[in-house]
């Protein structure tokens, strides 16, 4: 069926963060961090992050929306912004200029914000656009020359099998997010396991973020790791 293609090989340039798997539209890079880890950040990670889930939210943290899918006011703006594309893509045939950037910012953001949240890196990160400086990164794909009318007419029930999907899946990594907190606090680093299962969890809720906020119509995948541990340059932490 055509509204529900699933992606499939497509070339990316090399990163600076891993070797990229060519099977997704959407790439999470998380470079692995330094050790010993940074025990007094790691100990108030919850009120250093906070002022970000104002904004953009974290993983089951935020200030609007259901459940365990929330995010922040900025986020709010750009969920918005992806309702009025909704609506210009099916009458009009394109989306709106000038929303793809401010969703596309808000999504690299929220990224950010996760990785930090999830204890995948140490480094604040930064407000708004950054600077490309921070050791992990989003990669989203071209805007569509043309979208996919009958997929984006559906994309609200398409995604609802994946939320499932996610909701399960936030709700296991809350209670690895807490082991891992108390063993970083306690030895000064994170299981290699807990680690991937983190950063893979949230690359899964940034991919179906992205197919949500009608960034791309490829669906996603349901898998998590899409072979990225293949690709590494440098293992995760033991």
């Amino acid at each position: 069926m055509r509204f529900l293609r699933i992606p499939v090989a497509i070339q990316h340039p090399n990163s600076k963060f891993t070797r990229i798997p060519m099977n997704l539209p959407v790439h999470l890079h998380v470079q692995t961090p330094p050790l010993p880890r940074n025990r007094l950040t790691v100990l108030f990670r919850p009120i250093l992050v906070f002022p970000h889930l104002l904004l953009v939210g974290g993983p089951a943290f935020g200030i609007v929306g259901l459940g365990i899918f929330k995010t922040g006011a900025f986020g709010a703006l750009a969920w918005i912004a992806a309702v009025f594309d909704w609506f210009a893509i099916l009458f009009a045939g394109h989306s709106l200029a000038g929303m793809r950037p401010y969703k596309r910012t808000y999504l690299e953001w929220r990224a950010r914000v996760l990785v930090y949240a999830a204890f995948l890196r140490d480094e604040y990160p930064p407000f708004g656009e950054g600077d490309g400086a921070y050791p992990a990164a989003l990669h989203l794909p071209p805007e569509p020359f043309a979208h996919d009318k009958t997929s984006v007419l559906l994309r609200p029930f398409l995604l609802l099998p994946h939320l499932l999907v996610l909701f399960a899946l936030v709700f296991v990594w809350m209670i690895a997010a807490l082991i891992a907190w108390v063993w970083i606090l306690f030895t000064g680093n994170m299981p290699a396991s807990l680690w991937i299962f983190s950063r893979d969890v949230m690359a899964y809720s940034l991919r179906v973020e992205a197919y949500g906020l009608l960034l791309h119509d490829l669906f996603p995948s349901f898998g998590l790791g899409q072979g990225q541990d293949k690709d590494i340059t440098a293992s995760p932490p033991d």
